[in-house]
């Protein structure tokens, strides 16, 4: 496949070996006077040793090679001991390589392994100016110069491990049974994910295509049916659980802000991955994980959800070689949304 991976310029490298400790997955080593990346399999391509080179050896390019494997890598990663493992782990989520930390999650996991804490911190410009982020397995807390969050007063933290059920894979699930879990409104007041008394009553009598307004223009919330979470294509564990046996919805980035009866219409009882053929990059990733879903995860179709503009033909042709490449033969339907939010087409392409 064609990926990004480590270039080492011979000529360039002195074999100083500085750049081989700060390569975790193992893809370095100095062999006769010189390093030598010694499998495609264990370069995750993201750079972290380029610094680390006094002469400017090392760069990253885009060729042909073996995918990066996370399983042959985290059986030399656990080798090195709980620091190694810290480091790794560290290494992914600051690239937001989040579907390989998972895997190593799930590795560490089966092998009977804890989980070390780790630690990521970085900064990053925003709205209310600069803020010191620091990100943990555990929790997550942001303020800004002046040592408040987002220019309040409040703190925000994120439980990884909270609300939302967790799988083992790194994907969440979220948990709808008894109407789900509870939101906070922007009246501070607290409404159930479920509590759709008045939706129910007047049901026949929205007055537009996405049910949401009333005749006498009071507003109809209309429930969430997500059931899990990432759910952007290049985020998302193939072999998470939600996937198991499950309808596909594989949806356009546009799609959802431009049907308004995008959940009940379209979401309702299938999982979710959302994906901008256009402007996202390695649609080489996203083909693998369409194929490991079929083949692995046995999901039983796959409903692709597009604009009528033309770069989303790009997510059609990609489901469609999904399908092609994969051990399993599953129906694929198309639905195309118009710019107006109406329904243009709906067939079935197999």
């Amino acid at each position: 496949m064609l990926r990004k991976i480590i270039e080492i310029n011979e000529d360039k490298c002195t074999g100083c070996g500085e750049c081989v400790p700060e390569c975790h997955e193992g893809a370095l080593q100095v062999i006769d006077g010189k390093v030598r990346l010694i499998s495609d399999l264990f370069c995750d391509g993201l750079g972290a040793c380029i610094g680390y080179c006094p002469e400017g050896a090392l760069t990253v390019i885009e060729r042909e090679a073996e995918p990066y494997n996370e399983t042959k890598v985290m059986d030399y990663i656990v080798k090195g001991g709980e620091n190694v493992i810290k480091a790794h782990l560290k290494h992914l989520a600051e690239h937001g390589e989040f579907a390989f930390l998972a895997e190593a999650k799930e590795y560490l996991t089966a092998m009977g392994m804890a989980i070390p804490f780790y630690e990521i911190a970085e900064k990053e410009k925003h709205g209310c100016g600069e803020q010191n982020i620091s990100i943990s397995g555990k929790d997550l807390h942001a303020k800004d110069e002046c040592g408040k969050v987002g220019c309040g007063e409040e703190q925000m933290t994120i439980n990884k491990r909270s609300e939302v059920g967790n799988n083992g894979s790194g994907a969440n699930d979220i948990d709808r049974s008894g109407n789900g879990g509870d939101r906070i409104t922007a009246e501070s007041g607290k409404i159930t994910a479920g509590d759709s008394n008045f939706d129910n009553e007047n049901n026949g009598d929205n007055k537009n295509v996405g049910g949401n307004e009333h005749k006498n223009n009071t507003p109809i919330r209309i429930d969430t049916e997500l059931t899990h979470w990432p759910i952007q294509l290049h985020l998302i564990n193939p072999s998470a659980g939600h996937f198991r046996d499950a309808d596909l919805l594989l949806a356009a980035d546009c799609s959802g802000f431009s049907y308004p009866n995008f959940h009940t219409d379209f979401l309702k009882e299938k999982t979710l991955a959302i994906a901008c053929p256009k402007l996202d990059t390695n649609k080489q990733v996203y083909l693998d994980k369409l194929i490991a879903m079929i083949d692995s995860s046995n999901i039983k179709s796959i409903t692709v959800l597009v604009m009528q503009v033309p770069c989303c033909n790009g997510l059609v042709k990609l489901a469609q070689q999904a399908v092609e490449f994969a051990n399993r033969e599953i129906p694929v339907r198309v639905i195309v949304i118009g710019i107006d939010g109406g329904i243009l087409n709906d067939i079935m392409l197999n």
